[in-house]
């Protein structure tokens, strides 16, 4: 009851201060493997393969989300001749694209990133070269050629597609930070005038051995004709902008975003520790409150560069900051053992030693306990402080009354935010 009371208090204060506390349960629209939201109607986001009917999906995604300025890829590729086909929408519309972090956009999935008006990939990027099930020299001709146009058009690097064609069909060459750096990959647009395409439509691509297939005309949006559609829109924030600075905090109750701390303090409450977080303007990514009362010196509110490792913790209360390039965050299932509920000091639990030996690289209580946590077979554990002594259980024994020993017991849950809080 105590933590609903202080999460309440925090939501309160939030509002208090001008900041607009909503629960986003925004209608996800679905075209395929592309959607949108009605939180966030500036973004699509393509999450899975390019199949067959990927380029049509795009083309209604497209007319749904009207006012779409950016698109974020995961996917491993798929269809060449799609691919190809949607890229050219992309180029066409001026969209930006993005790869979050942990998303990866490969194969195919990378003409798409490189047609964007602006890029980034903070997560990866990787290419190799086309493959078909029944190789064809014609065919693999006229889809290299088609492949060469086509990037050529969005301003490729040569050094890129000489990449692309020289890693074997079964491999994929992801591009490191610094070649990413070195190839100018990551591209952000000046605000001049985006040369006018002068292709009427893409080039033909082959529909079969020796029977070239026109494609159907690229997707055009109502006001193509207005000369502002070549310039990036001036209402809407920068790339960098957009995947850096944060419009919405996930509140969690109950879970600790351990370690990645870039500065620690002490804070009345909650609201304080996030206020502080959103004080460094980008450099802060999450925070930890420790929300026990008897906490009256020392830090309770730990800022964060990211939210590190998550643990289940009954006196945390912490925040994800999140860019309008990011998705809201999904329940994840954790093994824990909370620190505050699941230790018992003078216990032990005998038997049920998963090793002959104590753990070795285990010699505080807490490496014990979170070496148990990642040990998928370890039911629970008991630390002997003297000697330092880390003994993994692969089972719970009956518990006995021991001096200077502490047991701990892993439970299974399930997080999720209690709230999404918008900032803008």
């Amino acid at each position: 009851m105590r933590d609903v009371f202080l999460l309440l208090h925090f939501l309160v204060v939030l509002v208090l201060l001008g900041f607009q506390a909503s629960s986003v349960q925004a209608k996800e629209h679905i075209f395929g493997p592309f959607s949108f939201d009605d939180a966030n109607p500036n973004i699509i986001q393509l999450d899975g393969d390019i199949d067959t009917g990927s380029a049509l999906n795009f083309r209604r995604v497209l007319q749904a989300a009207s006012d779409a300025k950016i698109i974020t890829l995961n996917s491993p590729g798929g269809s060449v001749h799609m691919a190809l086909l949607i890229a050219d929408d992309i180029h066409r519309t001026k969209l930006v694209t993005y790869i979050p972090a942990q998303s990866g956009c490969y194969s195919a999935c990378a003409y798409l990133f490189l047609a964007g008006l602006e890029r980034k990939a903070d997560g990866r990027l990787g290419v190799h070269q086309i493959s078909a099930d029944e190789p064809d020299l014609v065919d693999a001709q006229f889809a290299i050629s088609d492949i060469i146009d086509v990037l050529n058009r969005f301003d490729t690097p040569m050094e890129v597609m000489s990449i692309m064609f020289k890693t074997p069909p079964d491999e994929m060459h992801v591009f490191t930070s610094d070649e990413i750096e070195q190839y100018k990959l990551n591209r952000v647009a000046s605000g001049e005038t985006v040369a006018e395409d002068k292709t009427s439509s893409l080039p033909e691509i082959s529909a079969g051995r020796g029977n070239p297939a026109s494609l159907p005309p690229a997707y055009t949006p109502p006001d193509s004709d207005n000369p502002a559609i070549a310039k990036a829109s001036p209402t809407f924030p920068s790339l960098e902008e957009f995947t850096s600075q944060p419009n919405r905090i996930a509140i969690y109750v109950g879970l600790d975003f351990f370690g990645a701390d870039i500065a620690s303090r002490h804070e009345d409450d909650a609201t304080a520790c996030a206020l502080e977080c959103l004080r460094l303007e980008g450099e802060c990514k999450a925070f930890t409150f420790n929300i026990n009362p008897k906490i009256t010196r020392g830090p309770n509110c730990f800022l964060k560069a990211d939210t590190g490792r998550a643990d289940g913790n009954s006196v945390a209360l912490s925040g994800r900051l999140l860019t309008a390039a990011e998705t809201d965050p999904k329940s994840v299932y954790l093994a824990t053992i909370d620190p505050e509920t699941a230790l018992f000091d003078d216990i032990d639990l005998p038997g049920g030693d998963l090793y002959a030996v104590p753990k070795r690289t285990a010699q505080t209580q807490q490496q014990c306990r979170l070496a148990c946590i990642d040990d998928d077979r370890c039911a629970a554990f008991t630390y002997v402080s003297k000697g330092r002594q880390c003994w993994l259980k692969g089972r719970i024994g009956s518990p006995s009354v021991h001096k200077r020993l502490t047991s701990g017991i892993k439970t299974f849950d399930t997080f999720k935010p209690e709230r999404i809080l918008s900032l803008e």
